[in-house]
């Protein structure tokens, strides 16, 4: 996986430069996410679902993240709980993984798109 990972610099001066690797800037997006009330659980593609139930945890599963001109996209697939607005659920997604990205990272998020894969029929929210 390392060979795919992508660095971003968020800081340089004389004592040396800070970098900060895509999947980190995925995973803090991914955790922010989760704590949304509303959203069950992280989609992905059909790999990570594989990878996830053979109990190897991906925290950033579901997560694509762009660096364009200085600034982050960040591409968010979610599973919503059922009963939950989508509306209302995706709004706060954005917020929360927005401000956790721009406090944690130093970076500006420019867009925050969320992609409903599906709806948690289950209640174990």
């Amino acid at each position: 996986m390392a060979e795919n990972r992508k660095t971003f610099k968020i800081k340089s001066d004389p004592l040396g430069e800070v970098k900060i690797a895509d999947e980190v800037v995925a995973i803090i997006a991914g955790l922010a996410a989760t704590e949304v009330d509303g959203v069950s659980s992280m989609a992905g593609n059909i790999t990570n679902e594989i990878v996830s139930r053979l109990g190897m945890k991906n925290l950033s599963k579901g997560i694509v993240v762009e660096i364009l001109d200085d600034e982050v996209k960040v591409d968010v697939a979610i599973n919503i709980a059922y009963g939950y607005s989508i509306p209302d659920v995706s709004s706060k997604v954005q917020d929360r993984v927005k401000s956790a990205v721009e406090n944690m990272t130093g970076l500006t998020v420019a867009v925050v798109n969320v992609r409903i894969a599906s709806v948690d029929m289950t209640g174990d929210n």
